[in-house]
């Protein structure tokens, strides 16, 4: 596929979010970590349930969104009804740079080049000192800053999981380097957000696609 030909599909995505209502169904789609069916949607966004299937199937048919299908009752058999239709977040990401930038071949350059050099602590301390910074200032509570920096936060009983990986491409190839610097940056960003100082960052990776940070507040129970 050509570049002109990819950045078309991209403007023909994000086009597909002008409309308001339809972003909004977006964003409630992908705010949580399991598929959403059509009530939901619409509840979450305060519209009717034929408008939320009208704006989520011209999600799918962007490519923004897939269709999975299950009986929300948890039966089956006969009488078990026909399974519910529910959305969830395509992967796969779109990146739109006009004109055409590559920084994540670069990206990829660094970590490779910090890998063969055996600079994991090194990475570590510059992305723990970086994450400081960005709340030295004073910064918000530690769920809010997250959310604020696309790590998509949501909580799993006293856990509080991040749906997405800022830096998954290239966890992808470089996990150990990758995960341990996304770790050192959540240390360091929690002593300056409200009530930070009683979070705790861990790697707990889930089987499913998500990010390997972990939090739990000692406030949590």
């Amino acid at each position: 596929m050509s570049n002109s030909n990819h950045e078309d599909e991209i403007l023909d995505s994000v086009a597909v979010l002008g409309d308001p209502v339809r972003r909004r169904l977006y964003h409630a789609v992908v705010a949580v970590p399991t598929a959403v069916g059509r009530d939901a949607a619409a509840a979450a966004v305060g519209v009717s349930r034929s408008l939320a299937a009208f704006h989520l199937d011209r999600l799918v048919e962007a490519g923004l969104l897939t269709v999975t299908y299950q009986r929300l009752s948890g039966r089956s058999g006969p009488g078990a009804g026909r399974p519910a239709k529910l959305y969830q977040r395509a992967s796969g990401e779109r990146e739109l740079s006009l004109p055409p930038r590559s920084y994540d071949s670069v990206a990829r350059l660094l970590a490779d080049v910090v890998e063969r050099a055996g600079l994991d602590r090194e990475l570590q301390s510059a992305a723990r000192q970086a994450g400081a910074e960005v709340t030295a200032g004073g910064g918000r509570d530690p769920e809010t800053e997250l959310r604020e920096r696309g790590y998509e936060p949501y909580w799993d009983q006293a856990t509080l999981r991040l749906h997405n990986c800022p830096f998954r491409l290239l966890t992808e190839e470089f996990p150990a380097l990758i995960c341990g610097m996304n770790l050192a940056l959540v240390e360091g960003m929690l002593p300056g957000c409200t009530g930070g100082g009683g979070w705790t960052a861990v790697l707990d990776p889930l089987p499913e696609e998500g990010c390997c940070v972990a939090l739990r507040s000692e406030g949590e129970v």
